[in-house]
C-alpha cells in the first residue's frame, strides 16, 4: 500500500496490522507493544490496547503457518515452527555452536539460582569454573553482573537477561522447566538449538548436574515466582 495512504495520525486496522507485521519481519528481533508505539507507530494516534489486539489477531492468523508470531520476554517475534527446524537445517552451511556442558551446568545453575556468584556456583557444581565459561556467557549477553555480594572481595553477582529468555524461547523465569531431572532441561538446550560438546575436558565436567545433590529437586532449587528478578 503507497505510503500517502497512511493518513497522519489515522490508519485503519488493515494499515496497522501491515505495518506491524511488515516491522517485525523487517527488524528481525523481539519488539514489545511499547516499542512499536514508539518508533513505527509514533506518528499515528493508536492506543497501546490496539496494538495489542492487532498482535493478537497475527498471532492467530500464524498459528497454523510454517512462520509464528511468538511473544518472548523482550516482546513479539515470528519465528519458525519448532517441529520444522531439523528440515531447516541445511539451509545454513555453519554448524550451530557447541557449548561444553560445564557452560550450559554454570547456566543452569545462575538461572535457577540468581543471583550467583561464582564462588557460589563452584560450591554447587563441586569444581572450579574457568574464566573462559563466565566470559563465554556475558559475551553472548546470556547472564550480566547485577551487584556485589557484600562479603570479602564483594564478588560479583550474575543474573540471567532478557536475552537470554528470548533465545530460550520464555517469556519469564517461571518458564524454565522445574529440576525435577534432567531430561527436562536438555530438552530446553535442544528446542534452542544448543549442541552440547561431549570431547570437553573429562576433569572439568567430573562432577555433573545430574550427579550433584545439590541440584536436587528435594534441595528446593526452584524459581520462585515471587522474586523480583531485574532483566534488560
Amino acid at each position: 500500500m503507497p505510503a500517502e495512504s497512511y493518513a497522519m495520525n489515522q490508519i485503519n486496522d488493515i494499515q496497522l496490522k501491515q505495518l506491524i507485521e511488515a516491522s517485525l519481519f523487517v527488524l528481525g528481533k523481539p519488539l514489545s507493544v511499547k516499542a512499536l508505539k514508539e518508533t513505527v507507530l509514533a506518528d499515528f494516534s493508536v492506543s497501546r490496547t490496539r496494538i495489542q489486539q492487532t498482535l493478537d489477531e497475527l498471532q492467530l492468523d500464524y498459528q497454523d503457518r510454517g512462520v509464528q508470531l511468538v511473544k518472548v520476554a523482550s516482546g513479539y517475534r515470528f519465528q519458525t515452527q519448532e517441529l520444522l527446524s531439523p528440515f531447516l537445517q541445511p539451509l545454513w552451511q555453519e554448524k550451530a555452536p557447541k557449548y561444553s556442558r560445564a557452560t550450559m551446568e554454570t547456566l543452569a545453575v545462575i538461572a535457577y539460582r540468581q543471583p550467583v556468584t561464582r564462588g557460589d556456583i563452584e560450591q554447587i557444581r563441586g569444581v572450579a569454573i574457568s574464566s573462559h565459561i563466565v566470559k563465554s556467557l556475558l559475551d553472548r549477553h546470556w547472564i550480566k553482573a547485577v551487584g556485589h555480594k557484600e562479603v570479602p572481595g564483594r564478588p560479583a553477582l550474575y543474573a540471567t537477561t532478557s536475552q537470554f529468555l528470548d533465545y530460550f524461547g520464555l517469556k519469564k523465569l517461571a518458564d524454565l522447566p522445574a529440576l525435577t531431572d534432567m531430561e527436562s532441561l536438555h530438552a530446553l538446550f535442544d528446542k534452542a538449538s544448543i549442541a552440547l560438546d561431549d570431547d570437553e575436558d573429562i576433569d572439568e565436567d567430573k562432577v555433573a548436574i545430574e550427579n550433584n545433590s545439590s541440584l536436587d529437586v528435594n534441595d528446593n532449587i526452584m524459581i520462585d515466582k515471587n522474586k523480583p528478578t531485574t532483566l534488560n
